[in-house]
């Protein structure tokens, strides 16, 4: 049996977390952080887990005793408690953004703060790198917007049949967290779709990183808020470097994702719907025009596959357990 640690376990993130390891047969929750609830019982802040018995813990992670730690932390504050863990020979899967970048000029540059203890780290999409993963002590966490779009454009890039993409995404308001802001509230948010961060938003270098990876890419990005809860729908556009039909479109990333637990390639556009609650990615479309300008659409929950379900994924590889333990189940249309 795996013991875990939640640090953070009060926050969205945190909830999905608890979720999902509730029937996990292969893990037990021996502690779920919270500062502002400490001492009160899970199923009151998280309502939907009546059947646990967890209360929250004001713990110092210098005194947490666990096989796998799960940082569910803002930006900035995994830096200061993650290389403890580390140091205590802890597995850790950070959720924040803070160990994502090789580079941490790049860190700094587009999340606005110094970084203060950098540390090797694997980047936790198994599609990629399932194998690192495997004998990682410290894996990033991959945002919720290059989830998704990093999957919709990778088989491109590996092919080398495109290098240059435009990523039009639209996210549910769960993604910015518990917290309420002035362009999260109902008010705001609601009859709306909102642009953010046009040119500008942070998981840009992230997506630009693992693409180049393979092989080099020029790409933009720009999120837009839309007035679901959950999910989001990343669209892809790119002009290809051959000449292809959708179905020779569709053949490549289906022989791509061949053996995938967690992606299916559908035929048509991909529902939000047909994903939410689990930890799928749903790609689709592949309509190619006579430009041949392709368009490649993504569905991913991103609580789940864009956060909590892939860090149990993670977890999962890590461990040496089953990769789907926890987490094979489809998703809740309509």
């Amino acid at each position: 049996m795996i013991s875990v640690g939640i640090i953070g376990a009060s926050g969205y993130t945190g909830g999905e977390l608890l979720r999902l390891l509730e029937n996990h047969r292969d893990v037990e929750v021996v502690h779920a952080t919270s500062r502002q609830y400490s001492g009160v019982p899970v199923s009151r802040v998280h309502p939907h887990l009546q059947d646990t018995d967890l209360k929250f813990q004001d713990m110092d992670p210098g005194r947490m005793d666990a096989d796998v730690i799960f940082t569910a932390t803002p930006h900035g504050a995994s830096m200061k408690i993650v290389p403890e863990i580390i140091e205590r020979g802890i597995r850790v899967v950070d959720l924040s953004g803070d160990y994502r970048f090789e580079d941490t000029g790049v860190y700094e540059e587009w999340y606005g703060m110094k970084h203060e203890h950098p540390l090797d780290a694997v980047y936790g999409l198994p599609e990629i790198h399932r194998e690192k993963i495997r004998k990682a002590q410290l894996v990033a966490n991959p945002g919720c917007f290059p989830t998704g779009a990093i999957l919709a454009c990778l088989p491109l890039v590996y092919e080398k049949i495109a290098d240059t993409f435009i990523i039009d995404s639209k996210t549910g308001v769960s993604g910015a967290g518990v917290k309420p802001t002035s362009l999260t509230h109902y008010p705001e948010c609601s009859d709306n779709v909102i642009p953010y961060n046009v040119t500008s938003h942070r998981h840009t270098p992230e997506i630009r990183q693992e693409l180049s990876r393979i092989n080099p890419v020029r790409l933009s990005f720009t999120p837009h808020l839309v007035p679901v809860t959950r999910g989001i729908l990343t669209s892809a556009h790119t002009f290809l470097r051959e000449d292809l039909e959708s179905d020779e479109l569709m053949e490549i990333f289906t022989g791509f994702y061949d053996g995938e637990p967690f992606v299916r390639v559908v035929d048509g556009i991909p529902r939000l719907s047909a994903v939410r609650g689990s930890n799928f990615c749903h790609i689709g479309c592949f309509e190619v025009d006579e430009n041949q300008r392709a368009v490649i659409v993504s569905a991913i929950d991103n609580l789940v596959k864009g956060a909590s379900g892939q860090a149990v994924q993670n977890m999962n590889i890590m461990c040496g357990l089953n990769e789907v333990e926890g987490l094979d189940f489809p998703g809740m249309h309509p």
